[in-house]
């Protein structure tokens, strides 16, 4: 099945298989991306390659870590780490200003590296070792394999993406080159019944970075703004796809022409919901400045250049100050 039309709602359900296929496949993949980023930045992907038995395995180990007492969970806070790494308690955060507390748990792993590393050395941003639960011995073998796994499928949309720029397929291999990324691993219980004003799973917000691969469990709760229509789209779980959105740095690297959108999470399934975002940044030091494709003639680029590194800690910044 060829298609890259399939529908549910609102977003669009991509075959990833496509790009490894004819230049008609390659392209029809290629036009399919670029309505879905023109309109939200928000579409499925099937055909991803990715083994349902490993996904199985996350799903299994992240329950479990959430299912650990909470003294063993706080034994490996995030605020023990020096790269923003371990577990992040109920109400931790809170993604939408003016909002209540998000009514979630978090934990959050990246690349492993040792203080003899010398992107440690130099104390460069979210770069270090993670934490692990000790009770768990599976957990970190299943979560780092599912991380390498899934630098390779962001590579891979990287490269949908570029042609859905009308660029080289390879034109952001240095960008997928010791790429910056974080998987988070998340549960949310059920709506409360009575629950404060504006209290949610996850408050409105953005993604920072590149691009964002979530996994669903089978439990509705993600909703995308739909801006054309001042809606919310509900982005219901469909078995063996992700849900890919853009963050903030494609948008500014396309010069706005594709989306970073607003997204949320109400739990009101009823039940434990657990979800597993994998944001992919790219390099640190890599170059983004307004991509050549999206400039119209006469038009200036709407923002300076930077580097990923830089780009997020000004969003950081923003958020947290």
């Amino acid at each position: 099945m060829n298609s890259t039309n399939d529908t549910d709602g609102s977003l669009p359900i991509i075959d990833l298989s496509l790009l490894a296929g004819t230049g008609q496949q390659r392209q029809a993949l290629a036009s399919a991306l670029t309505r879905a980023c023109l309109h939200t930045g928000f579409f499925y992907i099937r055909d991803h390659g990715i083994p349902a038995e490993l996904i199985d395995q996350v799903f299994r180990e992240s329950q479990a870590l959430f299912n650990l007492p909470e003294k063993s969970k706080q034994a490996i806070n995030k605020a023990h780490s020096r790269a923003n790494r371990g577990y992040e308690p109920m109400k931790g955060q809170t993604l939408e200003p003016g909002s209540p507390p998000d009514l979630k748990e978090g934990f959050y792993i990246g690349e492993e590296l040792d203080d003899t590393d010398p992107r440690v050395q130099a104390g460069r941003f979210n770069q270090g070792g993670n934490q692990w639960p000790d009770e768990l011995p599976r957990f970190q073998n299943t979560m780092t394999a599912y991380f390498n796994a899934m630098n390779q499928l962001s590579a891979r949309i990287m490269e949908a993406l570029a042609l859905s720029l009308d660029l080289e397929a390879d034109f952001f291999e240095d960008f997928c080159h010791q790429p910056l990324s974080t998987l988070r691993l998340l549960h949310y219980p059920p709506q409360p019944a009575n629950p404060a004003p504006g209290e949610k799973g996850c408050g409105a917000h953005t993604d920072f970075g590149g691009i964002t691969v979530l996994l669903l469990d089978n439990n509705p709760g993600l909703q995308v703004w739909d801006a054309r229509t001042s809606q919310w789209i509900d982005a219901a779980p469909i078995p063996g796809t992700f849900v890919v959105n853009l963050g903030d740095m494609i948008a500014r690297w396309t010069n706005d022409r594709y989306r970073s959108t607003l997204h949320r999470v109400v739990n009101t399934s009823g039940a434990e919901r657990y979800s597993i975002p994998f944001f992919f940044s790219g390099n640190p030091d890599h170059t983004v400045t307004c991509l050549p494709t999206c400039l119209s003639e006469g038009e200036q680029p709407h923002y300076p250049s930077t580097t990923v590194e830089a780009h997020l800690m000004d969003m950081y910044r923003r958020t947290y100050a």
